[in-house]
């Protein structure tokens, strides 16, 4: 196994609101709440997870373009926290992102060619203007986009045309890991496809490594080899893409995957199968019936699959009560109640329910109009 190329430990970043003029009562938002996580050499490590859940946070914290408030970010055994300076110059180098809004992270009044030439020259990789030109011009042609773009403006590309000069410009210092923040998500999928395909290209060619943030699990799926899945700014499951989309652990995780469109015959089979009973209210706030009792106790922590699926960084957390087994250990079992109470909370049995009062009421209108008549 190769050693990582990027190690994060206890990455923190919180965010007051509230007070002020206001007079309301501050509040702390916990985006980031002591993730981990490591990254390999030319590996795409996905961290997905449903929109607010801290993901792009993680991803900006991680370069440092928000200072994150506590953790450790190593890259290559450089201290990213730590750096300042010219030594933090050559990090920006070697760490790049792609933003997920491909219009807005362009400036509106600069030529292609100027926006990937700037990097170029702030880092001194050419030495001359005309070997600055010729490296744009290789940097389009890469991300197939003809030598003219040089000289138009972004107001006079597509979407997928601006996200490809994106890319260009993340490219441009010849970094060796990117951090991919949604950027397909504001896409057609006809064009999202032509984007991962661009990039895994890369990938292969420059030996890339990803950080791929996205809340969709059929790109994740599609792209990442290992995944880590967020709620409310924690880690709560690590594993190999086949491992999470195949046999999640976690009840978060599965609420992801059987909400996925192209799970269907997952969600068919585990409607078949029947739901266990759990409660709705929980610690974590599962907006979802799948809780566990052990979430009325307290947070859980991140699962660790072992060496092939990640190390997740923390001890599991204790047996829960009754159960004899550790949390996010087995799927998800039932404690006391029946599977008829389990159905009841389920999505299929309000799926059901609502279909057999609405068959109700038209047999009911049928049986009126016959005696009407």
């Amino acid at each position: 196994m190769s050693d990582p190329v990027l190690t994060v430990r206890g990455l923190r970043k919180h965010f007051a609101t509230g007070g002020g003029l206001s007079r309301a009562a501050a509040v702390t938002v916990r985006a980031v709440d002591g993730i981990g996580f490591e990254v390999r050499a030319g590996e795409a490590f996905g961290v997905v997870g449903e929109s607010g859940c801290g993901k792009s946070t993680a991803g900006r914290a991680i370069l440092r373009l928000i200072e994150p408030d506590a953790g450790e970010i190593v890259y290559r055994g450089q201290d990213v926290r730590a750096a300042s300076g010219a030594a933090l110059r050559a990090l920006r180098r070697r760490l790049q992102i792609v933003f997920q809004d491909p219009y807005s992270s362009l400036n509106p009044r600069r030529s292609i060619g100027r926006a990937l030439a700037e990097p170029i020259e702030v880092h001194g990789l050419a030495a001359s203007a005309q070997e600055v030109r010729a490296r744009v011009a290789s940097l389009l042609d890469e991300v197939g986009l003809p030598a003219d773009a040089a000289e138009r403006y972004p107001h006079e590309f597509s979407g997928g045309q601006r996200q490809r000069i994106g890319i260009a410009r993340a490219l441009s210092v010849e970094p060796e890991l990117i951090v991919a923040d949604e950027p397909v998500s504001a896409l057609d999928v006809s064009i999202q496809a032509q984007v991962l395909e661009l990039m895994r290209r890369l990938q292969a060619q420059r030996g890339l490594s990803f950080v791929f943030i996205a809340h969709d699990l059929g790109v994740v799926r599609y792209f990442c080899q290992r995944v880590a899945v967020m709620y409310l700014g924690r880690i709560v499951e690590m594993g190999t893409a086949a491992e999470l989309f195949g046999d999640p652990l976690h009840p978060y995780t599965r609420m992801l995957r059987d909400a996925d469109a192209r799970s269907r015959a997952a969600r068919a089979h585990a409607a078949h199968r029947g739901r266990d009973a759990v409660p709705r209210q929980s610690a974590i706030r599962l907006p979802f019936p799948p809780a566990l009792p052990a979430c009325d106790a307290g947070l859980p922590r991140a699962l660790s699959r072992g060496d092939e699926g990640g190390r997740a960084h923390g001890r599991l957390p204790p047996a829960w009560p009754g159960r004899g087994l550790t949390a996010l250990q087995r799927p998800i079992q039932s404690a006391t109640a029946s599977r008829a109470s389990a159905e009841r909370c389920s999505p299929a049995f309000v799926r059901r329910h609502s279909t057999s009062s609405a068959e109700h009421a038209h047999s009911s209108r049928r049986r009126k109009s016959t005696s009407a008549s």
